[in-house]
């Protein structure tokens, strides 16, 4: 389907990412390359995305340009791939790029084994994100603490075992122990056993209570 161009020269707004494999035996290094990047962008191109205004899939599809093999390795390549900016459907949520880009391709079938080795970002996408609101000195002014390290930790807490009640209970315990400040485990959010708003009001109780018993 075009996707191993040997030909291409990578532009400046281009996302590149060398990935290292190794492949079945007797599968061509050119061809598993290429069908790396198959596996991940063939979806646009098959389900006919191509807009009245927009450019066919078939021009911003990823490219697999060039594969090197690893020095002093049998059958382990390096696969370099450029991806056009417009195949990322968000500017400014680096989670959407490193889902479109690494995908389910780990699960390919034809290969041994697969790593992403690197990432280079284009300034023209690096400039969509705006970065923290405020940077370290604004947090220790607003914690009042100089001078030292900030400590702080977030709550290991299996989910549905932890009721807001007790999760505020455990914050308290923390921050009254001594540290600046506790955060929420990546896996809670909202679910039905810790509404957010429960978790929030039992939190702030916490957080009251610690600052009113060790000042």
């Amino acid at each position: 389907m075009g996707y191993w161009d040997s030909g291409y020269e990578p532009r400046e707004t281009d996302i590149l990412a060398p990935l290292s494999y190794h492949s079945a035996g007797g599968c061509r290094s050119d061809r598993s390359g290429s069908r790396c990047r198959r596996r991940v962008v063939h979806r646009d191109v098959d389900r006919g995305l191509d807009g009245p205004s927009e450019p066919p899939a078939t021009a911003i599809r990823a490219k697999a340009y060039k594969v090197e093999p690893v020095p002093g390795s049998h059958e382990q390549y390096f696969a370099y791939i450029a991806y056009d900016l417009k195949t990322c459907s968000s500017r400014d949520r680096i989670a959407n790029v490193t889902a479109s880009i690494i995908g389910n391709v780990f699960g390919f079938k034809p290969l041994k084994a697969l790593r992403l080795e690197d990432m280079r970002f284009p300034t023209a996408y690096v400039k969509t994100f705006a970065g923290p609101a405020t940077g370290i000195v604004v947090e220790r002014e607003r914690l009042d603490k100089f001078g030292r390290p900030l400590l702080g930790c977030d709550r290991e807490t299996e989910a549905g075992t932890v009721r807001p009640r007790n999760y505020g209970r455990v914050v308290y315990e923390a921050l009254k122990g001594g540290l600046d400040f506790t955060k929420d485990d990546e896996n809670i959010n909202s679910q039905a056993f810790m509404h957010w708003r429960d978790r929030f009001l039992n939190c702030m109780e916490a957080v009251n209570r610690a600052q009113a018993a060790n000042g």
